[in-house]
Order: C-alpha cells, then structure tokens, then sequence
C-alpha cells in the first residue's frame, strides 16, 4: 500500500501543481521600500531533488552515512543515484546480501524516497544481476514528477565491466517506447552509470541520443570518480565525482571530492549545485559546549617562533625553535612541516606531536648553510613552515586549520640616535641621506609598475629621547593626487610600526592594523598640505609633514616614544618597521604598492622582518 500511494504522489502530483502560490503578506505603502521585489520564488512547479554518487570502487568507510544525515538536513524531496552503491565483484551469496543489507540500512535512514541504479560494482555477473532483480525488480526504469521525465538505464546489462559499458536492443526499445509516450513532458533528465558517449563498443548507446537530441534533456552518470562536464548532443552531460568511493580528494580543480549534487528542477531546465560534505553541517555546527573550547582560540597566540639569529648580516646555522601554546582544555596535536630548500635540516620531529590541555610545548629545528650566506639574499626564497593545528571534540566537528609562516634569520638594525633635534617639515635637512634604498616588493599587475623610474623610494629612521623620527623620500613620474580621495586612491607613503614585545611580533599572527599595529600613511595634496590616513587611530602627539615637489615628494613623522614603552616597558628594546609607496598611474587605471619588506597582510611577508633595535 505504502509502494502505490509513493508511486501516486510521484507520477501525479496533481493537487500540489492545483495549488495557489503563498505571497509575502507586507504594507506596501509608500515610495520605496526595504526589499527589491515581492515576487517569491516559489513557482509550484519548480522543485529540488539530490543525487547521490559512487560509493564504492574503493570505498572509503564512514562517507556514505554521513552524506545519508546531509540529505536528512537539506530535505531534498527524494533522491537519485549513479551507481556503485556495493563493493560487489563476487558470486558469493552470502556476502553479497550482506553488503546490500548494509546498503539498504543506510537508505532506511532516509526521510525521502531514493531510486536505485545498477553499476558495474552492483551488477557484474549473473549471480548479482539475480539478487538485483529479487530485490529491486527492475534494473531500468522511468518515472515523471511534476511533467519531467526520469529515466534510469543499466549501463551493465552485458555485465562486461568498468569501460565497458552497453545499450543492449530490449534496454533501446523500452527507451523509445518511453520517450514516443512522453513527447510532451518539458525535460528529460537520464540517470545512468558509465560515461558511454566516451567508450567504444556501447551497443546502441549512440540510437539512444539519437532519440534525446531533438528534446530538451541532460545526463548524469558516475564510474569515474571525477567531476566533468560535458556539452554535447544539444545539452549538458555530467560525470560525477564521489561519495565514498576512492578519489584522490584534490579538490574542485581536479574534479575530485565527495559531494551530493542538488538539483532545482525550473521550466528553463536543471540548476546545479555540488555541495560538498565536509561544507554541509547541522544546528550543532557550533554549540555553547564547543564554544567553551573555541573562544579561547580567538586571538590566542598559539604559535610563537623564536627564529635564528644571523651576525653582520650573514647566517651559517642556527636553530629554530617554534613555541606552541594549547589554551584549551582538551589536547591539541600539532604537525610541524619545514621546507628550507636552501638549508641542509639536521633535526626534524617525527610525525603528530600532542600537547596537554593547557600547557606548552617546543619544536625545534637545527639548519645548517652549506657556506655563510648573506640573509638578504635569502629573502625571495626563505624558509616556510607548515604547521597544523587540530583539535578532536565530542558531538561536534573536528577543528583543524593549518598556518604558514614565512622565516629568515634575524638580522636586526640599529636605530641611529639623532645628532640635533629633527624638525618635522618634510625638508629633510637633518637627514644627511636617507640609507634604506632597496629593491622593494612589488605588489601588482604586470604593466602597471615598469620599474625604478616609474616609482621607487628611500628611507631612515632615527630617535633621541622623545621621538622615534621617519623620513621618506618617493621619486614619482605621474603624480596622481586629489583633496578628496582617501590613501588608497592616488599616490601615498605608508609606513607599518609594530612596537609589541618580541614574543608578540614572532607570535605567527601578523596581528589586525591599529589594534596591534599602526599605518602611518600620508599624501601631499596638489596645495601642498598633506592628507594623513585615520589620524584618530593614532598614538597621541604624532607629527607629521609631506612636501609636494617635481615628480616627488618627501615625508617626515615624529613617533613619542611613549607609545613603545606603553606595550613594552620604559626598557623597551626593539621596533618592526616596514616601508611603502602606493603608486597610481594612468588617471588611476593602474595601481602598485612597493614595499621595503614583504608586506605584513600579505602572502609573502616574513615573520619578524624589518626589525630594529635602540642602539
């Protein structure tokens, strides 16, 4: 009785499609309104369906299931499949039944109708074609939903295995009986397993489209493992990738992951989505529990690098040490991976390494140089730390993220003590020369910086008993300004300072600008003031001046020292500082950003640079 009143509410539906649409019930009063139009997107002959994928073929345990409870989530009104749903390959009754009772098992769980197809894991020799037809009748099939078409075909009516698929003369004949009886449904969607447009040898595959072309329809098949899209006979035609099956799991880009497809079924034909598991989660995502766990997370600083030191600027070995933190009250298990392509490494931990809950541990790492090597010519290609940080709660997600870091020995400058009082008007006349004079890193396109002429810039700093003093001077051939433009839209200096103590600055986390560090970013004006970016973000009694010149223009701030002793003592000891120029060309259609070091909130920056010390 159960079979009959589902095959009713599948092939009719009718008193659904009879149904009014439900509108949004509001007070339209008025000119304008909070919402952009109140036409819901509830068409009664639209719905949502989901396709499961290939679960064998090198099955991986647990998968299945668990797509079983997202279906359960996302209450698609009933589900199809591609096939390999059992590892089969044998004529062993025994474990044959036993795989399809652990099958069924899991659809039981289902809260929707799910309609079986056959692949050549299910259907492989007489034995299992037998126990398919006792517990599934037939092994192709049609059924239609709301004026669309589903048709089910066995690409394993031959039994000749994987890529080997076939349309046999009975399987054709049922298909053209099917289609000449439903010439009038508005789309025919073709559930099947093997790819046979991409085989020889396919039987009367080829008849089959034959019969499609001229109608509007697409074909989902599995087999492959491999997401793929095809366009061909007039309409799209999809290799799925996985749910459970063996896959290299290399993500989008290779086509390789596990995935349910839900499908929205609209008059203009199926909308795809490929919803990945690990993307799909219940109400229990993040509960006040795990939430104990997680908070002290934010902002924690779990990774603190204590890096290896170089002498007169040159490095031969060291030893680098990372200093790891579990503020939690489970255990964190953490794997370190260092990759010094031009270091020889002598000592390395092996494998996961579990740290207690709440306590600390250290890694550490020797490197060795072949010869004493220059740390300024290491810094295109320094040593990068992989480090992965998990933790395995009960009755919520794994919480696992990796971080990677960017090291070099440290190397660090010392702030020259100002002979005389510097006057902050952009005259730099207490600055003999500026020293810091580097090829900067270039952040953009290929032809919006054309080099040195284009734009470049030198620095220095100093200090005497108040002030922390900067100067700049940017050589500019188009100089893009306007009184009403912001930092990021004509041509500026920036200066980065981070004064938190050392620990701080090698914590692996650059930090958030103007909570943990400041932009001092400035532009001249074409009246010859200066434009200072968000001076209410900045420490108090910050001076500054920018003087407009011929294709230049030169900077000065004065930084009370008070803000380096507030974050570290009146003993402070050192200051990370970075440079740069953001430079706009052609009337603003070209944009770059050179920097002295690597910029601090991008890719590339390494941990702990541009650090210097009082003298």
């Amino acid at each position: 009785m159960k079979q009959s009143l589902l095959f009713f509410f599948i092939l009719f539906g009718s008193l659904a499609w009879a149904q009014e649409p439900a509108r949004i019930k509001i007070d339209t009063d008025g000119d304008v309104h909070p919402w952009n139009m109140l036409e819901v997107n509830n068409d009664p002959n639209t719905f949502q369906f989901a396709i499961v994928t290939d679960r064998t073929g090198g099955l991986r345990p647990g998968i299945f299931p668990v797509a079983v409870d997202k279906l359960n989530l996302l209450q698609p009104e009933f589900v199809m499949s591609v096939g390999d749903l059992i590892t089969g390959y044998t004529e062993d009754e025994k474990r044959i039944d036993r795989e399809w009772d652990e099958f069924t098992g899991f659809i039981n769980k289902l809260e929707m109708p799910f309609f079986y197809v056959p692949g050549n894991h299910d259907y492989i020799n007489d034995v299992m074609a037998q126990k398919w037809k006792e517990r599934f009748g037939k092994d192709y099939y049609h059924f239609i939903y709301k004026d669309v078409l589903f048709l089910c075909l066995n690409t394993e009516e031959k039994k000749r295995g994987a890529g080997r698929g076939y349309i046999d003369q009975p399987q054709y004949d049922y298909v053209k009986k099917t289609l000449e009886a439903n010439q009038d449904v508005k789309w025919t969607l073709v559930f099947m397993h093997q790819p046979l447009w991409d085989q020889k040898d396919n039987g009367m595959w080829a008849d089959v489209e034959n019969l499609l072309k001229d109608r509007k329809h697409t074909v989902y098949v599995g087999h492959r493992h491999r997401f793929v899209k095809y366009e061909r006979n007039n309409s799209k035609y999809f290799i799925l990738a996985t749910t459970g099956g063996g896959s290299g799991l290399r993500g989008p880009a290779f086509g390789e992951f596990d995935h349910v497809v839900w499908i929205t079924m609209t008059d203009d034909g199926p909308i795809m989505a490929n919803l990945l598991l690990d993307g799909i989660w219940d109400e229990n995502v993040q509960t006040e529990e795990a939430w104990a766990v997680t908070r002290k997370l934010t902002g924690a600083d779990l990774l603190e690098v204590k890096p290896m030191k170089g002498k007169e600027g040159k490095f031969k070995e060291g030893t680098l040490t990372f200093k790891i933190n579990n503020p939690a009250d489970i255990p964190l298990k953490v794997e370190v991976e260092l990759n010094a392509p031009t270091a020889m490494l002598l000592k390395q931990p092996v494998g996961e390494v579990s740290i207690g809950p709440n306590s600390v541990k250290e890694l550490s790492f020797e490197l060795a140089m072949e010869k004493e090597t220059p740390i300024n010519s290491l810094t295109s290609n320094p040593f990068k730390a992989e480090v992965e940080f998990t933790y395995e709660r009960k009755g919520a997600p794994e919480l696992s993220w990796e971080k990677e870091v960017n090291v070099l020995p440290l190397d660090p400058q010392v702030i020259e003590v100002a002979g005389k009082k510097v006057k902050i008007d952009g005259k730099l006349k207490e600055w003999e020369s500026l020293k810091l004079v580097k090829t900067p890193f270039v952040d953009s396109d290929p032809f919006a910086h054309t080099g040195k002429k284009d734009a470049s810039f030198s620095f220095d700093i100093k200090q005497d008993d108040d002030y922390l003093y900067l100067a700049m001077e940017v050589m500019d051939d188009e100089l893009i300004l306007s009184e009403k433009g912001d930092l990021f839209t004509q041509d500026a200096a920036v200066f980065q300072l981070d004064a938190r103590p050392m620990e701080k600055v090698m914590n692996g986390e650059e930090g958030r600008y103007y909570r943990d560090w400041i932009i001092l970013g400035i532009s001249p004006n074409p009246d010859g003031s200066a434009k200072l970016f968000r001076p209410d973000l900045l420490p108090e009694g910050v001076e500054y001046s920018c003087k407009l010149g011929d294709k230049s223009y030169t900077v000065e701030f004065a930084v009370p020292l008070n803000y380096m002793e507030n974050l570290q003592g009146s003993d402070w000891g050192q200051i990370r500082i970075n440079a740069g120029v953001h430079d706009v060309d052609k009337g603003g259609e070209h944009d770059s950003r050179l920097f002295w070091q690597a910029d601090w909130m991008g890719d590339q920056n390494i941990l702990g640079s541009g650090i210097f010390v009082k003298e």
